[in-house]
């Protein structure tokens, strides 16, 4: 018996590829932060230019304040460039875990539909914030080494380095407060008080170098004074910043996020029906 021939070896399985996926969600996600700017800067006189006045007035009146009472500033021969080092990595963390925290609550009607995400709504709002943080950081702070006689030598690395962090940090206490506070609403009150005197205990008005022993101990565990203190290494050169380690932050900042999202994933369906 002849042998029947063999069946023709069908075409190998082109791939699916996920780039009309990716590009929905960027699509999703520029669509968030227009929605985000419109909202937020389109209803108010001056719209953006406040998130640039409300820090520059802030570091004016600390600068003016301190150098009626301080002879000098803890670095260089400049007020407001010592203040404006440790303001504006400050001012991004905060605004990045406040407006984290309420990512899910602003967007909650865009995520009835099937095509917005809870991931969607955080990272329009980690990309506006974040990047609009940066862009005042070096608008100020390139302002006031234009207009200021400070000698400054910069070094870019630590200043990226502390930026980066700043921004990880406000995303993981936002992402993990995002649910707390769905859960337990009194929670944002407390996290509110708790936040007050991380202003004074994150190293804006002094260096950490300066303090009493015992107060070292204990502000060496805030990753806001080593991110603090990174930043100003990276414009004052011969500030070597000793404390610091990127390794803690970058590990609190890490492990925030990854327990933040954890949980997104497991109650953001509970979150929209409360």
């Amino acid at each position: 018996m002849a042998d029947s021939p063999l069946p023709p070896v069908p075409p190998a399985l082109t791939p699916v590829r996920n780039s009309p996926r990716r590009l929905a969600t960027a699509r999703t996600i520029i669509a968030l932060i227009l929605r985000e700017m419109s909202t937020r800067y389109g209803r108010t006189p001056g719209g953006y230019l406040w998130t640039v006045l409300e820090p520059l007035a802030a570091i004016l009146f600390l600068s003016i304040g301190f150098s009626l009472m301080v002879r000098g500033p803890s670095l260089g021969n400049s007020f407001i460039l010592f203040y404006a080092t440790g303001y504006m990595p400050f001012e991004i963390y905060m605004s990045l875990s406040r407006t984290c925290r309420q990512a899910i609550s602003f967007s909650r009607p865009l995520l009835r539909y099937p095509a917005v995400t809870w991931v969607d709504a955080m990272l329009a709002r980690l990309f506006l914030n974040g990047l609009t943080g940066v862009f005042n950081t070096f608008l100020l702070l390139g302002g006031i080494l234009i207009i200021v006689e400070t000698q400054t030598i910069l070094d870019p690395v630590p200043i990226f380095f502390a930026l980066s962090l700043a921004i990880l940090l406000g995303l993981g206490v936002g992402s993990v407060n995002a649910v707390l506070t769905a859960f337990f609403p009194i929670w944002g009150i407390v996290w509110n008080v708790v936040n007050r005197p991380l202003f004074i205990a994150s190293g804006i008005f002094y260096l950490y170098d300066e303090m009493p022993r015992f107060a070292q101990d204990i502000l060496w565990y805030n990753p806001l004074i080593h991110i603090v203190g990174l930043m100003r290494k990276g414009f004052y050169a011969s500030y070597a910043a000793p404390y610091v380690s990127e390794i803690y932050v970058l590990s609190i900042g890490l492990g925030l996020t990854a327990f933040g999202f954890l949980l997104l994933a497991r109650f953001n369906r509970e979150i929209l029906n409360r």
